[in-house]
């Protein structure tokens, strides 16, 4: 969009979304936006894949007036909150997604059971029998009739408009070759009793020919293509519905010192609420008592819990890790900021430009010359005094020549046989759409917390003081943090029971305390144990730290860790330094996105220091470290490289990375993550290998290459045998083998994709 446009929209004051029925193809999204676009004061764009229309408008037109206008163009509109159009006669809106998929593979099942005997007793003379047509006749009427009604019907809508797609082309191929079927069985002599299939080069006044298998064969390769097409954009609005579903279902509300527990929807500003170790935070608010750790990695990507008491702010669908809380709601409803992030997913979503197959871009042009053509050679045959049975038969061998089967096989066989082979290593592709970015991505942005690293808190190092053991030092402080569900904690203790063997139990510790996200204490042994932090120590037990201790953990914290200072017996023992574990491929994982020509780019919510030390042990340049970013910032980082000009993957795990990864031109998912991000994404990578994300940039490109060389020459087939079919060189059954031969190179081409090898073949 244009600077001037989008000066234009901003100053347009109503704004609306409709939700379209009856697309097709991008065609048709394009055929409509071109609609509402010419009504003044309305700019609009619309997204094929999730059948919605973002429109801005003045206050001269009505959204009634915006419902109209699709509606005149053949298709249906409904406004927010209202139910779909009931179907109306040939206008009928399809059914919602998840059926409309459904209804698809049903067709195409019945469809393919049908047409498989009348293809094997059309082109093979040995299956043969007496009144063999008959029943090829038989069998291939429901198909022609009822498995390609959805091409029927879309062709007679756009006929009533003026318009032409790559439906118009499949109806009239279809149809013509079982009329002239019909017409060759009942007025000649294709009917008669031992009728054999002819062969011949040119076309012939010989009626003995029909082409039942041509029909059936178009309609099961088209409808095929149609499935795959719908289930793949079926998901679209999984993303927004995965995120509003990690809120919280049902709250403890306090009301005159009685909880009540009450659906998080009947919640209001300024009520209190109760939320108790492990749950979830209803909605957003202020701590109002109580002191805990909150996990708010889901939002802000920090992989260290926030301890919160008394007067800090909390978020809603973060979870309590510690004690119990009660909290004075904020903001509920729509207001929230989970609700808010799903506003972020479905903007960026929507914003997406609607995929144009090759196909669709170039039936404008290409079907009504095929179809003037077919007219021609009919017009032609006829006046140059050739008997109307060599001129049908030619008109007819045009049309079939022309029919799209190999163009309905180019996307959907390349996408399965690619999808099947990512599947096996880890990549799961979501559909032909999210390859159209791959090639020309050029930088790739990395979540930090689950992606690069492992998302989980891990000891990475013991410090004993000069006169203390360091396997005591672990012990002791194991055995304290073992009664804390703190993940830090757990980090400590799960350490210790590892060095004291997984058949060893840690010591059981006396008079536990937690100390408000300060620390624990305990006994254990006969020892009082201290374990928390250093100001803690300090203030509240007058403990000093030895000089060498505290450069430690000043070095640790300068490297993003936290230090975990140790004490019993009124003396500082150690310091236990914990953090979020490198993943050991992730190194292997720059290099390799560098080998294919990506800036790697390293993008989180957690603090500076630990970003950058991260991306130093992983070969990313410091200036290309962006930390400490909420989850909107994380979209606008995304948008400025977009700015600048670059073709941006992203690869996260979070939710708090969900809009991101659909505002990016190539969304990756760890599989490892939140169902959120993978509904949120392109791609989604099983293993949670970072490895995995290079082959999937690799194994996008490579069936991108294949399903355009696909298109190429299925196209270049049609083009090169239509001048010979309105020659008169090629008769129909000519034709329908010609467009057998272009699908079968089209099915060869794509399974050269199960040869793909990743890069890093001995570990898959």
């Amino acid at each position: 969009m244009s600077t001037t446009e989008q000066a234009a929209v901003t100053a347009l004051p109503n704004s609306v979304e409709l939700s379209i029925g009856g697309m097709t193809c991008a065609s048709c999204a394009a055929r409509i936006e071109k609609k509402l676009n010419r009504l003044d004061g309305v700019t609009a764009t619309v997204n094929y894949a999730t059948e919605k229309a973002k429109v801005s408008f003045a206050d001269a037109v009505t959204p009634d007036d915006l419902v109209a206008t699709v509606e005149a163009t053949g298709y249906t509109a409904a406004l927010p909150a209202s139910p779909r159009p009931e179907p109306a006669g040939d206008d009928a809106a399809p059914a919602p997604q998840a059926d409309e998929a459904a209804a698809l593979r049903n067709r195409l099942t019945v469809s393919g059971i049908l047409a498989a005997p009348v293809v094997a007793l059309s082109m093979i003379p040995a299956l043969q029998f007496d009144n063999w047509q008959w029943l090829a006749l038989t069998l291939a009427s429901p198909v022609v009739v009822w498995g390609a009604l959805p091409f029927h019907r879309a062709a007679w809508t756009n006929a009533r408009h003026g318009a032409a797609t790559m439906d118009t082309l499949i109806s009239l191929g279809v149809t013509a070759a079982y009329l002239w079927s019909l017409w060759a069985l009942f007025f000649g002599h294709a009917g008669m009793t031992g009728m054999k299939m002819e062969f011949s080069l040119l076309p012939t006044s010989n009626t003995d020919h029909i082409y039942l298998e041509v029909a059936a064969a178009v309609t099961v390769f088209i409808l095929a293509g149609r499935y795959f097409e719908a289930r793949a954009k079926k998901r679209s609005g999984a993303a927004l519905r995965a995120l509003l579903d990690m809120g919280a279902k049902d709250v403890a509300v306090l009301r005159d010192g009685v909880e009540t527990r009450i659906p998080t929807t009947q919640l209001a500003v300024d009520d209190v609420f109760v939320v108790r170790p492990g749950e979830k935070l209803a909605t957003d608010g202020v701590v109002t008592e109580g002191t805990s750790a909150v996990d708010a990695s889901m939002l802000t990507g920090e992989s260290v819990p926030v301890e919160v008491g008394p007067g800090d702010t909390v978020v809603g669908a973060t979870v309590n890790a510690g004690g119990r809380l009660l909290v004075r709601a904020t903001r509920v409803g729509a207001d929230t900021q989970l609700a808010q992030m799903a506003r972020l997913v479905e903007d960026a979503q929507n914003g997406k430009a609607p995929v144009q197959r090759l196909a669709d871009k170039v039936s404008g042009i290409f079907v009504p010359i095929v179809i003037v053509l077919a007219l021609a050679t009919l017009a032609g045959w006829l006046l140059t005094g050739h008997p109307v049975t060599e001129a049908f038969t030619a008109a007819v061998a045009v049309l079939i020549i022309a029919c799209p089967c190999a163009l309905g096989l180019a996307t959907p066989t390349a996408l399965m046989v690619g999808t099947g082979r990512g599947a096996q290593l880890g990549i799961l592709i979501k559909g032909p759409q999210v390859l159209e970015s791959t090639r020309q991505v050029d930088t790739i942005v990395l979540d930090k917390t689950g992606t690069v690293t492992t998302g989980k808190m891990s000891l990475q190092s013991v410090h004993a003081a000069a006169d203390v053991d360091r396997d005591e030092l672990l012990r002791l402080s194991g055995a304290v943090e073992h009664a804390s569900e703190h993940p830090i904690a757990q980090a400590i203790a799960s350490a210790a029971q590892e060095g004291a063997g997984s058949d060893s139990a840690l010591a059981p510790v006396a008079d536990f305390s937690n100390h408000d996200g300060r620390g624990v204490s305990g006994v254990v042994d006969g020892h009082a144990v201290l374990v928390g932090r250093r100001g803690w120590l300090a203030d509240e037990w007058s403990l000093l730290a030895p000089q060498e201790l505290i450069d430690v953990a000043d070095e640790a914290e300068a490297q993003g860790k936290t230090p975990v200072w140790a004490a019993w017996d009124g003396a500082v023992r150690g310091v236990l330094v914990v953090a979020d574990t490198i993943k050991s491929t992730s190194a292997e994982a720059i290099a390799q996105f560098r080998a294919l020509g990506l800036r790697p780019v390293l993008l989180t919510g957690d603090n500076t220091r630990a970003a950058r030390s991260v991306a130093e042990r992983v070969g990313i340049d410091a200036d290309d470290v962006i930390a400490e970013v909420l989850p909107a910032d994380k979209v606008d980082a995304v948008k400025r490289l977009q700015a600048q000009g670059r073709t941006v993957a992203m690869v996260g795990d979070g939710v708090n990375d969900a809009a991101a990864l659909a505002q990016a031109d190539l969304g990756l998912a760890m599989g490892t993550g939140s169902d959120v991000a993978i509904e949120a994404s392109d791609l989604t990578l099983v293993r949670g290998d970072l490895r995995a994300a290079a082959d999937a940039i690799r194994l996008s490109r490579s069936t991108l290459r294949t399903i355009k060389g696909n298109l190429f020459w299925a196209f270049a087939y049609n083009v090169a045998a239509l001048p010979l079919a309105a020659l008169g060189l090629l008769n129909p059954l000519i034709a329908g083998a010609a467009m057998a031969f272009s699908s079968v190179f089209v099915v060869s081409n794509s399974l050269r994709l199960r040869r793909f090898r990743a890069a890093n073949a001995g570990d898959r």
